[in-house]
Parts: structure tokens; sequence; C-alpha cells
């Protein structure tokens, strides 16, 4: 989007923290001392005293008055509550403030700026929207600032409606090696001091932060969904591109990404930014479903009008999406012209009876493979329980005992599942401390872990859904410590049979782990390093593997060091990836690769294609992370808390089995090694790893470990 220039102090800064709440919102660094990520912990103790870096910042009151003059009231303080100085000169770093204001129209849910300005390019005409510019403050008697617009309320505005006041503030403690902090916050009001009216709180930020960690853009001048909503007002647009700039369109369209049909027929979706700056959003891919309207419209982050998709459908948002529908014509809208919003929610009613209908939860059921939830009523479901391991000792073959049933409790029978796509099988591997090497046979082409078949293979189940499996393949006679047995499966869906939208597809179930010593020694844990409720925060339901695995515990007993796409690979039609060795796929180098992509790749000019089932080519360069960084640039692939939990990134699994790597420069690769290389992917990189690895093993905790000089989370702080 263009805007006025700002000045040298505000066009650098960083977002630290983004806007989250109506009426008065606080952000900031509130609490510096626990936050092991912040620069602030990395400074000495009596800087970090005398500064006292963070943020708190609110607007405390606004008005307009019957002349048009707008005021806002700020407050500016340290975490520990102490007034900070605009200027810097009485207390330490200087902070800018940016405000605007605008009306929320009686009768509208769309605001109207009073700091809109003209824009030309390319000949075309358009409207844009920034802070007011040229105001002047006033400290107050309580320490607190009086912003007076420059700009003034146009003549006739409406002293009834809903308003809203929206300020930045940015203090800069780059002189302490601090950084920058940042906050914003709003306030509604109406002018004269009457409370609101009405609001207009459809999306909270803290629904965007499930993904992108720090809502900011623009260089980081602007955060949080309650601000963008004033500036990109349905009058706002683009005149180089002709695109709109209006909230629900623009951020539906830049979601839907690679899956626009205007994309797919060969229309890039671009948007041109400050000094003419083209951002192309063709290839965005969402990690989740974009027929999950309720992971941005989610009332449980308080917003009030979250359930507004469900209840007042409109041409502009769903026309986003569906940019291939003509509301005029009545093109891809069955033959039904639709002139205004008047009638949409007469045939888009929030649900329906059956699934696939007009309805908007019924229509936007996304029938592709293992991206139907079991939440659906209309999904029998799959579910493992009750499982348990017996005769699983060194030398053995184990037999487990275990539930299959549908979530109505209703028993499956296994032949059910002999047809593709039905599928139920049995995980085995171990040790679980360090998965990867043990061999369960000649005949194994996987690594460290064998998959059987448990419908094909000999397995029972009686009318009441208890289930008996007994592995063909038997625990080494000289295994010792815990393994692992894991339930994976699925089962096929015919939609609507015997209708004329009828659509037949699949589902999986929740994976079961069982775990057992097969020694007699205590039974041990696996590590607790990812959450998958963090890692649902941007994939909502993920299921890999032709839905088979939804569970970490699962992926990592596959996904371990000794495997590698050797198998797939052998078989791929591609033939420069034929060509090549094996990649490695054990989990964290696996993992940190694929969400590094387009950075990593940039970075190194080295990208990471895996071979998949069926032969399939995955390309993993051009991933961006979704996470941002404070100027609101997504990629923040240092923002390791967005996955890892307990510090997890600090503790090093040294001493545990190197990664089989025919691919790298190092095989095998040492396990701390090839996690941290995977992004840090640079010659010099592994050359520092290589220098302090000995015949002992890996150093990386004396200098990179939780309480070290250069710990992961100091060396990856904001």
């Amino acid at each position: 989007m263009r805007m006025p220039p700002l000045s040298k102090t505000i066009s650098k800064l960083t977002a630290l923290l983004a806007i989250g709440a109506i009426a008065i919102l606080t952000a900031g660094s509130t609490d510096f001392k626990r936050r092991i990520s912040q620069k602030a912990f990395n400074v000495d103790a009596a800087t970090v005293d005398f500064v006292r870096p963070g943020l708190t910042f609110a607007v405390t009151a606004a008005d307009v008055k019957a002349d048009g003059t707008m005021t806002a009231a700020v407050s500016i303080g340290d975490p520990k509550g102490l007034p900070l100085d605009r200027a810097g000169i009485t207390t330490p770093g200087p902070v800018a403030v940016s405000c605007t204001i605008a009306v929320l129209p009686n009768g509208s849910n769309d605001f109207v700026s009073y700091t809109s300005f003209p824009v030309t390019a390319n000949g075309n005409n358009g409207t844009q929207v920034w802070y007011d510019f040229g105001g002047a403050f006033t400290k107050t008697a309580d320490g607190q600032y009086l912003y007076t617009f420059k700009t003034k309320a146009p003549s006739g505005f409406d002293i009834t409606a809903s308003h809203r006041a929206a300020c930045v503030a940015i203090r800069d403690l780059s002189e302490f090696s601090l950084g920058t902090n940042y906050a914003g916050a709003v306030l509604d009001f109406v002018p004269g001091g009457k409370p609101p009216t009405q609001v207009h709180d459809i999306i909270r930020t803290e629904a965007c932060n499930s993904c992108h960690a720090t809502l900011a853009f623009h260089g980081g001048n602007a955060q949080g969904a309650q601000l963008c909503v004033m500036c990109h007002t349905k009058a706002a647009s683009d005149p180089t591109t002709q695109n709109s700039l209006w909230f629900p369109v623009l951020i539906h369209k830049v979601h839907m990404g690679e899956k626009l049909p205007s994309v797919i027929a060969g229309t890039p979706y671009q948007i041109a930014g400050y000094q003419g700056a083209i951002s192309d959003f063709s290839t965005v891919a969402l990690p989740s479903d974009q027929g999950q309207c309720q992971i941005c419209h989610d009332a449980k982050y308080g917003a009030k009008q979250a359930n507004l998709y469900l209840t007042q459908p409109n041409r502009a948002a769903c026309g986003a999406c569906h940019d291939n529908v003509n509301f005029a014509t009545g093109e891809n809208h069955v033959d039904l012209p639709q002139l205004d919003d008047n009638q949409c929610a007469n045939c888009h009613i929030p649900q329906g009876e059956l699934p696939l209908d007009a309805s908007i939860l019924g229509a936007h059921i996304n029938t592709d493979a293992g991206l139907i939830p079991d939440t659906q009523d209309f999904v029998p479901g799959m579910v493992f329980d009750n499982l348990v391991v017996t005769n699983g000792t060194a030398g053995t073959k184990p037999t487990i005992a275990f539930t299959l049933k549908d979530k109505s409790g209703t028993p499956i029978p296994l032949p059910s599942l002999a047809a593709s796509p039905g599928r139920l099988a049995g995980v085995l591997a171990g040790p679980v401390i360090d998965y990867g090497y043990t061999s369960f046979g000649a005949d194994q082409e996987t690594g460290g872990y064998i998959s059987e078949n448990i419908v094909t293979g000999g397995g029972t189940c009686d009318a009441g859904g208890n289930c008996s499996y007994t592995f063909t393949h038997a625990i080494p006679a000289s295994a010792t410590g815990t393994y692992s047995i894991g339930l994976e499966g699925r089962r096929g869906i015919t939609i609507l049979a015997g209708t004329l939208k009828a659509v037949s597809t699949e589902y999986g179930a929740h994976n079961k782990l069982a775990y057992f010593a097969v020694d007699g020694s205590p039974v041990a844990s696996r590590r607790t390093v990812v959450d998958l409720a963090k890692c649902n925060g941007c994939h909502t339901n993920l299921s890999l593997h032709g839905t088979n695995r939804d569970r970490i515990e699962m992926c990592v007993s596959c996904h371990n060091a000794s495997e590698t796409d050797a198998v797939r690979r052998a078989i791929t039609k591609d033939p420069v990836q034929k060509a090549l060795p094996p990649q490695a796929v054990s989990f964290a180098y696996m993992i940190h690769h694929i969400h590094g992509g387009e950075n990593v790749k940039n970075f190194t000019g080295v990208g990471y294609t895996v071979v998949g089932f069926g032969g399939s080519v995955n390309d993993y360069s051009g991933v961006q992370y979704p996470v941002m960084d404070g100027t609101g640039q997504t990629g923040n692939i240092g923002k390791c808390n967005m996955c890892h939990v307990n510090g997890s990134e600090a503790i090093f699994p040294e001493g545990l089995n190197a990664m089989n790597n025919p691919q790298g420069k190092w095989n095998p690769t040492p396990i701390t090694t090839a996690a941290c290389t995977a992004c840090h992917a640079t010659n010099a990189a592994l050359s520092h790893a290589f220098a302090n690895t000995t015949q002992f093993g890996e150093s990386c905790s004396v200098c990179h470990g939780p309480n070290a000089e250069f710990a992961t989370t100091k060396v990856h702080a904001e």
C-alpha cells in the first residue's frame, strides 16, 4: 500500500507485539526479565535495570468536537508503570507516537477514515489511509500526552456515531542494544463522551497470531486486526493493480492465494505496496483448509461478532475467495444475478440439513482426502482404544489387543477396511529414546521400524470390536529399553451416496500408541520437544500420509535418524531426483528444513526435496513460514517457541544416533548438528559444528545449552 513518507525513526522500526482487544488495548514487553527470547535477556543487568525495556501504552480518551477538531489522549510507560518522556530526554529512549481516527456510521459495519488521502498511479486514481501528520502533542498534568490532529473531521460528521481512535507507539532503544519496543492501542468512543452504540469486532488479533505470532505490517508501523480495518476500508484501493484494499476482500484473497479461481485461470493476485513494490500473493499456500472459516472467525478470542460470517454473508467477502462468480450476471452462481446483499442469507443459511448444500457450513466442507474433520456429524469416525501389548519382550513377536469402533461406539468390521482406501496397520519401533537403527529383519525396507497390515496379516476382531494381532516380525533378541507400537488407519466414505452430488473420499483415525519395556526395565518416556496443539495453530487438523498419521509420537517413530526416502526415490519417474542420493527425513532435520523453505533456499541456494509415496516429488524450497517478525515480514523461522515447548530448542539430544544423510556433506551427521544446520544450512555453520565435534561427541551444549552464553534462546532473541 502506498503511504506518505515517514521519518527515519518510524521507517526502521520493528514490531514486537500486536493489538488484541476492543476498547483500550495495551501491548508490549511488559515482563522483560522473564522473556528469555527478548534482547533484554542478553544485556547486562545494570543496563536493563536502568532502561527498563518494554512499553505499556493505551489510548485513554478520544473526542471529535463540533468544529471537527480531533484529539486522542495516550499514556506511555515502561513495564513498571513509570511514565516515559516522548523525547527520550528524561527517560531512556525516544517514543514516536502516531494516531488515526475513523467513524463507524450508524447502521454500518465498515469504518470510514478521517485520515484518508487520494493516490494516483499509472493514470489511475485511488484512495488510501494512513496516520495523521503535523498535529501537536501536549503533555498533561498526569504525565500523559494529548494529541490534537492536524486533520479535521469532515463537515457534517455524525456526532452520534461510534468512532475509533488508534495509535501506535515506538520506543527506540537501539543505543542501548535493546532494539525497538512497539505497541498499539485502540479506543471506541462516541464524540461528547457517550458510550459506543455499536462495535466492529469480527476478527481478533489473537486468532491471527495463532499462526502469525506477531501480526504486523508496513515495516512494523501497523499491527493488529483492530487497526487494520480502520485503514483498509471500503474506499481503499490500489491504483496500480486496480485491486480493492478493503479488509474482507484483501484478507480473503491473500489467504486463498494459489487456490483463487482467478489465479488458477492465470491472473496473478498482486498489490502494489510502499514505493510501488509489488507483492504477489498468488503462491500463498494456506497451511490449513481455506474452507475452515472459523479458524479466523473464532469467538474463543472474544470477538463479539465472530459469527457474522454465518449470519450476514455478503458478495464482497464471499466473492473475494470465489472470484470467478459474477454476481451481476449470475455466472458461476447457479445463473442467478445478485445485485445486492439483501437475499444472500436466504439461500446461504448457517447450517443446512445435508453436507455439501448451499448453507455456509455445508458448502465449505472440503471433500479432498483427509480434509474432512471427524467432528462432522455425517462422518462415522474411526476410533482406536484400549491398546495393550503382550509378549513384548526381546526375541519375541508381540501381540496387541485393542478396540476398533466408530465414534458412536459401533464396532467396525475388519473386512470393511480391506478395500482401498481402507487401511489398518501397526507400527513397531524402538527404542523410544533413540529411534532409528534397530533392524526387524532382512526383509525390512524401512529404517528403524516395521509397519504391518493388520487387515491382511491375520488380525481378528469379534462382534464387539475387540481386536487382536500378532506381529510377523520379532523384536530383536538383543533389544533393550522401551519400544512402541502405534496404530494407524483410515476409512473410505461416500457423502450423499445415491444422489447427483455423491462424493467418495476418505478420512483418518487418530493414532494410538502403547509403550512397553522389552527387557523388564522401567518404561521410559519419549522426550517431548514440540506440541501438536502448536502445530495445529497453523495446520488446524494436521494429518499426513493419506490421513494415516496425526500424532507427533507416531511421526518420530518413522522419521528417525536412519530413515531416508530411498525406497520411494528408487521408483520416481523424475530423472533428476532419481539420479540423486536418498534424502534424509529425520524429524527435526525434515521439519526445520520444510518450515525454513524459501528462507533457507534464498540464504544457501540449496532447497529441500523429498520423494514421497508413489514416487511423488515434494519440493519445499518455496515454503514461506507464516510467522512474522517485528516488521511484518513472514518467514521468522527463529521464533522456535511457535513449535517447541519447555525450552526444548536449547536442550540438545547429544550422544544419540547420528543421522543418515546421503545428500549431505557430512554423512552420517551428528543429530544436533543435523537439526541446527537444517536452518543454518551453510558451509560455515557446518564447519563450526564439525570443528566442535570429537571422538567423544558433539560439544554444542557448552556454548548453546540452556544457560550458556550463546544459548539458542538468546541468539534467536528478538
